[in-house]
């Protein structure tokens, strides 16, 4: 906990501008995006405060690097992950209340952009409602990020003049999915599906059922931008057999339209330049092993 009245933690550097703290000594709460996972793409501004902050609650997905370099001892893991170890929102609502109401400056550190998927707005409205300071740091979304990297643009003049972003992995306690899927499929445009991994199946069965072409391409870029990202190509008739194949794993984002084709047009320049290694997953090495590149 800070103790010098402006809000600045123990790492602080000296030029730090000095957080608004209430008389009640109540600290900030900073709900930072971190980017898609590589800590070049971080902002100065979310560096800065990672930096300084005196407790880092975060997601598992910044990734191994940029969590690598928050020392342990500042660090609390209140990641979910789909079908896997999840804290429930609610502890998390109330651990960045604790801790400001001790007086800290909370890092939220999140994946990509905390209002993009990330429960930012959440979060947000339980700060407001209670009382505690906070303050909101964009990130680079992975949603353009991920396919980027990999070659693929989410707009293209001859391909795509509009975007949709969707998630595939929604509340589980809705009566419905809030997603219209037929309405996606007439727009024309590219689809850019976050945490779609495990519904794959469902949602290209549902694309396809409202009149989106078979032979529509599609992309799967897993762990965009980390050392380890791979991805996989193919169609929407056969991309649930491209990811099987390749064993593309959360997380990941599924690209879906005519701009995913235009990474076989450019990723053999990337590879060759050194900027952005991503070799399709379903290149195995030389023993016949599925494995990613550097990015």
């Amino acid at each position: 906990m800070s103790d010098d009245g402006a809000g600045a933690g123990s790492g602080a550097n000296a030029d730090e501008p000095p957080t608004r703290r209430r008389d009640d000594g109540v600290g900030t709460v900073f709900l930072v995006g971190s980017g898609p996972g590589d800590p070049d793409l971080l902002t100065v501004k979310a560096k800065r405060l990672i930096e300084s902050a005196d407790v880092v609650l975060h997601d598992k997905l910044p990734g191994p690097e940029i969590l690598g370099e928050i020392p342990e001892a500042k660090r609390e893991d209140v990641g979910k992950r789909a079908g896997g170890e999840w804290t429930p929102q609610e502890y998390t609502n109330r651990r960045m209340v604790e801790l400001a109401r001790e007086g800290n400056r909370v890092v939220r550190l999140k994946g990509g952009d905390p209002f993009v998927f990330g429960r930012g707005g959440e979060e947000a409205e339980h700060l407001a409602e209670v009382g505690i300071p906070f303050e909101v740091v964009p990130g680079v979304t992975s949603a353009i990020a991920g396919p980027s990297v990999a070659g693929i643009p989410v707009t293209h003049r001859d391909h795509a003049s509009s975007v949709s972003f969707v998630t595939g992995h929604e509340d589980p306690t809705k009566d419905e999915s809030a997603v219209d899927w037929e309405a996606l499929a007439a727009t024309g445009g590219t689809i850019v599906v976050l945490m779609g991994v495990g519904k794959l199946p469902a949602y290209t069965a549902e694309l396809r059922d409202a009149g989106l072409g078979g032979d529509t391409p599609v992309a799967l870029v897993e762990r965009a931008t980390w050392p380890d990202m791979r991805v996989a190509t193919g169609t929407l008739d056969t991309i649930v057999d491209a990811r099987d194949e390749a064993g593309i794993e959360p997380p990941a984002i599924t690209v879906i339209g005519d701009v995913a084709a235009t990474r076989d047009r450019v990723v053999t320049f990337l590879e060759n330049a050194g900027s952005a290694p991503v070799r399709s997953a379903t290149e195995g090495d030389d023993d016949g092993s599925v494995g990613g590149d550097e990015t």
